[in-house]
């Protein structure tokens, strides 16, 4: 039975740069699903809006600044792994200041969003490919 898994609000962004192409990181070894594509992101902390975590995030993980208003929400993941359920909204950006670097991630790669499939990702990220697909 499920009801006994705990519910995980993350964020996730695409960052789209002007060549329409989303920024994927790869997830360190040593961690949970290491060696995996991801969008940026992470979890939300006590008290912080889904757009405030996100900007903390982008500016933890890839050294880039952007404001609430520079995010669009454009659908979520609900996804349930073995020990709890997932709840992902996944936001737009299209503008920010400074260039995105693998603080916290092994690479970073911009690809093109039909070629987002050919990059291993979490299950719960999979789903939202096709909505980038439709979007770009």
């Amino acid at each position: 039975m499920s009801g006994d898994k705990s519910l995980l609000c993350v964020v996730a962004c695409a960052l789209i740069d002007a060549d329409r192409r989303v920024l994927i990181a790869q997830r360190p070894a040593d961690k949970n699903m290491g060696g995996l594509w991801e969008f940026p992101g992470g979890k939300l902390e006590k008290g912080e809006s889904p757009e405030e975590a996100l900007i903390r995030e982008l500016r933890e993980e890839l050294a880039v600044d952007t404001q609430a208003a520079c995010l669009a929400p454009l659908t979520f993941a609900s996804f349930s792994y073995e020990s709890f359920h997932l709840l992902m909204p996944l936001y737009v950006c299209r503008k920010w200041q400074g260039t995105p670097q693998a603080l916290e991630h092994q690479a970073l790669k911009w690809v093109r969003p039909q070629k987002l499939r050919d990059y291993d990702m979490p299950p719960a990220d999979e789903p939202l490919i096709a909505h980038l697909c439709d979007l770009l």
